[in-house]
């Protein structure tokens, strides 16, 4: 044991600065569209909310439904602005966050309603020694029952509706509910159907939006973060295309 002590102080500290200061090392985020208007070049984002004409082909990202296809990245001309960041998560409501009784100590219940497992990947990261959300009060439990915090991912198919009302019913009060990737705010880009409905906004009330296919983990991270109100939420442009939140009361 002592060799490993020993190894450990010579290695130093490698977790993850953030949220005290940025993280600037490379691959933590693949970016999104700002959401201002573009020229599609050549085919069609499948998050476009606007198509327009066959002739100029304007589009309009949806973050929301973003999967990180970059048809609509800056290298490609004409395209909308990008931005590398990872601060995504959008609160639905003013007062969507626990306070700060919570602050720096909450506990998570991990749902996987139907997800193709790229988000649940991303969501066991954020618990690993580079980004360990111990350090910053969040911890992962079994149960609803010891849960603040209801985080879901996947597109919530038919049969995950009743064990997922279920989860939410046992979770005492205070309680939040963050959705997070493109399938848990929109249903997938494949629409209704037998594997997945139009999303966990449509089930539950969602306090918190985390876009991304999958979003990364520092954006889970800024998600926390956000339902306990020790960091700003994302700005309107990545809520729904026309704005609205989507907090079902």
């Amino acid at each position: 044991m002592s060799k490993w002590v020993w190894k450990g102080m010579k290695t130093g500290k490698k977790t993850t600065g953030y949220p005290d200061v940025p993280e600037t090392a490379a691959g933590v985020s693949p970016g999104l569209p700002e959401g201002a208007s573009g020229t599609i070049s050549a085919g069609r984002c499948p998050c476009s909310t606007d198509a327009g004409s066959q002739e100029t082909q304007r589009m309009k990202p949806d973050i929301r439904r973003c999967l990180h296809c970059f048809r609509c990245h800056p290298s490609r001309s004409g395209q909308p602005d990008w931005q590398g960041g990872y601060e995504w998560a959008a609160a639905t409501a003013a007062d969507a966050q626990l306070g700060a009784a919570f602050s720096h100590s909450v506990h998570l219940r991990v749902v996987d309603a139907g997800a193709c497992d790229a988000c649940i990947s991303e969501v066991k990261q954020i618990g690993k020694p580079y980004y360990n959300i111990h350090r910053l009060g969040f911890f992962i439990t079994p149960t609803p029952r010891q849960a603040d915090v209801l985080l879901v991912v996947g597109p919530v198919p038919e049969n995950m509706i009743a064990p997922l009302k279920k989860a939410y019913a046992a979770m005492p009060a205070p309680k939040l509910v963050l959705a997070a990737g493109t399938c848990a705010l929109t249903g997938s880009v494949f629409g209704p159907d037998f594997s997945g409905g139009t999303g966990v906004g449509d089930i539950l009330p969602v306090d918190v939006e985390i876009p991304g296919c999958p979003p990364p983990p520092l954006a889970l991270i800024h998600g926390l973060l956000v339902a306990v109100g020790r960091k700003s939420p994302a700005g309107p442009a990545y809520r729904d295309s026309a704005g609205r939140a989507r907090r079902k009361q």
